[in-house]
């Protein structure tokens, strides 16, 4: 973000034999997301990611197959019908959250990203396989928290500095680590397919243990299945506990935000359980979260390259070589389409807004066909953990 208000909206790095160029600007971000001319990449990152999650969704290259059939597969459970249908356990979950908090006492200090952790991995296992970590029912993290974290810090590592030849031990940890991701993958898919009700339940696991593509009439391998749970379980929830925390500390940040959106809660929700038809009526909860999204986006930016060769913008030549980062903080704070783009201010997303006013200038959840799957999920929990936590909290930050 320092280079790019330093360098303006366009720059290339180059770093370690690596070389990238990083956009940060609506007018260039509205040509790159053009899927005629330019698709997606696998940007350095995303690239080391691979060592965890192969051809899975999130880090499959655009020509592998496997993406295609989990795509097909998996949308359907994303939808309307399949999001009502996992609304009692995501409240399930945040209560499970929030009576602990309550038996902590009104004096006690909450650890927010750390819960909200917590909350997201449980949300997305038991939603997604049907599976419960009963994260807030144990002190000590998982093993899987702990082995993710471990994995993704050295896949940033490398991303920034490759690895040498000779880094025996760090290269032997990262490989026990995602072997601790991929056990607990083989377990549940293991103790899935010896349940008797296998194909009953309409959750993810069961889709893709007992479904076939509708377009190659295949299903997918074990070992891919072994790599889409592992996908899910961190993108999952990592972003969305990042998105909670982000919101928590901004809200914090601004009190009259903070009493505005009590509010509203209280006003939609009264002292009752939300309902899956209070949904509509927490929109300024929404807007809270899209602003979030838009100061700080938790998946802070998505790679393309030109399909072919092409100029961007009338004067930059690009080939299919060239790997273009479009950081999202950066977009999200153009000055040439958001007033006052530091300040935090929710009613920016107001349904009074023009929605061409923000058309290629907001992109939390990525772009065309190669967007996140899970934005639906992930909007509904987080507005659902919100809503009830400011329910049944007044919240203040530590003095």
């Amino acid at each position: 973000m320092r280079l790019s208000k330093e360098l303006g909206p366009m720059f290339r790095l180059q770093t370690w034999g690596r070389n990238m160029i990083i956009v940060g600007s609506q007018e260039l971000t509205a040509e790159l997301c053009d899927e005629t001319r330019f698709c997606r990449a696998l940007h350095p990152p995303l690239a080391e990611l691979r060592m965890i999650g192969k051809d899975s969704l999130f880090t499959a290259e655009n020509k592998e197959t496997n993406w295609g059939k989990a795509h097909r597969l998996l949308a359907p459970a994303f939808g309307p019908l399949g999001l009502r249908s996992m609304f009692s356990k995501m409240i399930d979950v945040v209560d499970q959250m929030l009576v602990r908090w309550e038996r902590f006492g009104s004096d006690s200090e909450i650890d927010v990203a750390d819960n909200m952790t917590r909350l997201a991995l449980d949300t997305t296992a038991l939603c997604a396989f049907d599976h419960r970590f009963n994260s807030f029912y144990q002190n000590e993290r998982h093993p899987f928290v702990t082995a993710m974290e471990r994995a993704l810090k050295e896949v940033s590592s490398r991303a920034r500095f490759p690895p040498a030849k000779l880094m025996f031990l760090r290269d032997r940890r990262f490989k026990a680590h995602t072997q601790t991701l991929r056990a607990l993958a083989d377990d549940l898919i293991d103790k899935r397919r010896l349940d008797p009700r296998l194909g009953e339940r309409s959750n993810l696991l069961d889709i893709m243990l007992t479904t076939k593509d509708k377009e190659t009439g295949k299903m997918l391998s074990r070992e891919n299945i072994g790599y889409q749970l592992i996908t899910f379980l961190i993108a999952g929830h990592e972003t969305t506990s990042g998105l909670l925390s982000f919101a928590t500390w901004l809200l914090l940040k601004n009190p009259e935000e903070l009493a505005s959106l009590q509010a509203h809660v209280d006003d939609a929700l009264g002292g009752e359980a939300p309902t899956a038809q209070d949904l509509g009526k927490l929109d300024y909860v929404e807007r809270v979260l899209m602003e979030t999204l838009r100061l700080w986006p938790t998946a802070p930016g998505f790679g393309v390259h030109p399909v072919e060769n092409t100029t961007l913008a009338g004067r930059y030549r690009l080939t299919p070589n060239d790997i273009l980062l479009i950081l999202l903080p950066m977009l999200h704070r153009d000055p040439k389409v958001w007033d006052e783009p530091d300040v935090f201010r929710p009613a920016r997303f107001d349904p009074d807004n023009a929605k061409d006013v923000f058309q290629h200038a907001w992109k939390p959840f990525g772009n065309g066909q190669r967007a996140c799957l899970g934005r639906g999920f992930a909007m509904q929990e987080a507005v659902l953990a919100m809503a009830m936590m400011l329910q049944r909290f007044d919240i203040a930050g530590r003095q």
